[in-house]
């Protein structure tokens, strides 16, 4: 899959996709869905940098754009040059650039400064129909990445069952303090950056994707009193595995919550209670 940032031509006749896209959810599958039926090469706009933290990293999102089958992806820069955009000006950029042989958007789509440009001044500037899809809606509320995000934030994995390909935190994994090795539960440690929107601290039953394979976890996000470690970070428990992944990239998907976070008055009673973890792991995480 292509990536290439928004400035930069792609002369390839397309299909071009419209939206922020933090990630996939059931609205903009339909989108996918739909432009993939032109039989045209399909290129997405993405959106980053913004204010707040946001559900999919850059890398995370290639990852799932790249699984959905996207050819190319316009990766655009919230910066201030790009608030201070101009609707019209942004759409007559877009197109200057990118061999649109149709375009698709949600009907909510907005885009350029104060979020004034829409889907009919799309059309203005445009060489070819700007298709609109209705927004997707769950109980009578629309499907968003906004709905994903609270959902995630207040540690309701919903979001992630509702999000294509799941929720999931990627990155290197690092040399960690080797604690959990001492006292038989050796486990990998991910730093996730600062933009990226994380699930409330606690522990999280869910699996890893590996370059040996998947295996079921023990997730573990926030800090780790019993040890008298603040720091937040992620930290998993693969369940069959053994060796190393140091330097190796890694996906962790939470997929339900255990517990929180406590304070164990020795490393005897943290190991009976992650026993009980890995019980509850394994009839429940397949």
């Amino acid at each position: 899959m292509l990536t290439f940032p928004f400035g930069a031509a792609y002369e390839t006749p397309c299909a071009l996709v419209l939206g922020g896209f933090d990630g996939l959810h059931a609205g903009h599958m339909k989108l996918l869905a739909a432009a993939k039926e032109t039989g045209l090469p399909v290129v997405l706009t993405t959106i980053y940098g913004g204010k707040g933290r946001q559900l999919f990293t850059r890398e995370e999102r290639r990852v799932v754009f790249a699984r959905a089958g996207v050819s190319a992806v316009c990766e655009i820069s919230f910066g201030e040059e790009t608030r201070a955009m101009p609707a019209a000006a942004f759409a007559e950029k877009l197109f200057s650039l990118v061999a649109a042989r149709a375009v698709l958007c949600g009907e909510d789509f907005r885009f350029g400064r104060d979020a004034a440009g829409t889907p009919e001044l799309l059309g203005r500037y445009a060489k070819c129909e700007v298709s609109t899809l209705p927004v997707v809606r769950t109980g009578g509320e629309k499907i968003s990445a906004s709905m994903m995000k609270e959902l995630l934030g207040r540690g309701d994995l919903r979001a992630a069952r509702a999000l294509a390909y799941g929720y999931f935190i990627q990155g290197a994994v690092e040399h960690g303090r080797a604690v959990g090795r001492s006292y038989g539960f050796p486990t990998l440690n991910l730093s996730a950056p600062p933009e990226k929107l994380l699930p409330p601290d606690g522990v999280y039953g869910g699996y890893a994707e590996t370059p040996r394979g998947n295996y079921p976890c023990i997730v573990n996000v926030g800090a780790r009193p019993t040890f008298g470690v603040e720091e937040r970070k992620v930290e998993a428990y693969l369940d069959g595995f053994s060796g190393d992944l140091y330097g190796e990239t890694v996906r962790i998907y939470p997929e339900e919550f255990f517990r929180g976070i406590q304070k164990f008055g020795s490393a005897e009673a943290l190991t009976a209670q992650l026993r009980r973890d890995i019980e509850r792991l394994r009839e429940n995480i397949r």
